[in-house]
């Protein structure tokens, strides 16, 4: 496979447009280390870019590297620059490369989803993605921290259950004020997948309500759902869901339940064991 390899000004290269993975933070040492690394040895490793217009390239793969560059006070950055790329494969060139970086289980909420959402649709096509994308992919990391990782059907390649990926895939779906709320457990996953059925425009509505401190439970979300499956929620319809009781139905343990797991507990340590295993439930 021929490559495309060109020395590109760092002024030309501008971030993937809403690019779903978060970089290096300036504080962080890896950063740190990396820009040491290009200050002592240059970018050893080409970055993947795709031309815009005006001169301007789109970095798909490397911009830890580009703003490590940019520190160092470097100019110019090797590129792979790729051609007639549709957005699908640039994508897929992202979420790739960052696989590639870091193991699945170090991802973000918002990050797994747009990961397993992409590999989604490529299995969804008869021809899948071109093979030389992930020839390449393969050969161009970060120059700090790599990490090796390999494609497969999406279940066995994560570890994950049907339906973990089937809530992934609607988590997708999300505004990315809400995403931003699952990441840092505001939500759980269990009431996004809920909120991720509503209309764009009363996700916003929520987020800014959610952003204020007030946290959904599922019975709220699943009513906000339902809902907005049977007519468009304003402001005011989102709120008074969101204020309404709870009401919940008692459910009663059977004795063969208890006493497989429970002998000469008293009913505060009973609720206690089944909030734990409940958080623990819904939290996976």
């Amino acid at each position: 496979m021929s490559r495309n390899y060109q020395e590109i000004s760092v002024h030309s290269l501008v971030p993937f447009k809403d690019h779903p993975f978060k970089l290096y933070a300036p504080e962080e040492q890896r950063f740190t280390d990396m820009v040491e690394s290009v200050h002592a040895n240059g970018v050893l490793t080409p970055i993947i870019v795709r031309p815009l217009s005006e001169g301007k390239y789109e970095i798909l793969s490397g911009h830890n590297r580009v703003e490590a560059a940019r520190e160092a006070g470097l100019e110019t950055v090797p590129a792979i620059v790729r051609e007639g790329l549709s957005d699908d494969e640039a994508m897929f060139i992202v979420t790739e490369t960052n696989l590639i970086q870091r193991s699945f289980a170090d991802l973000k909420h918002s990050e797994r989803a747009v990961v397993i959402a992409v590999h989604y649709e490529s299995m969804k096509k008869k021809s899948g993605y071109r093979s030389d994308l992930l020839d390449e992919v393969e050969s161009t990391s970060d120059q700090v921290g790599l990490r090796s990782k390999t494609s497969g059907k999406i279940g066995e390649h994560y570890g994950l259950s049907s339906t973990t990926i089937k809530r992934y895939l609607r988590v997708d779906k999300l505004i990315q004020g809400l995403k931003d709320l699952l990441d840092v457990d505001r939500i759980g996953i269990v009431v996004a997948v809920s909120l991720s059925y509503l209309r764009e425009h009363e996700q916003e509505i929520l987020a800014g309500l959610l952003s204020r401190g007030t946290k959904p439970t599922m019975k709220r979300a699943e009513a906000l759902r339902k809902e907005s499956a049977e007519r468009e929620l304003s402001e005011e319809d989102i709120v008074q869901i969101l204020k309404k009781p709870a009401k919940t139905k008692p459910h009663k343990i059977s004795v063969e339940l208890m006493e497989r797991y429970f002998t000469d507990t008293d009913e505060s340590e009973i609720e206690a064991v089944i909030a734990e295993a409940l958080a623990a439930y819904f939290d996976k």
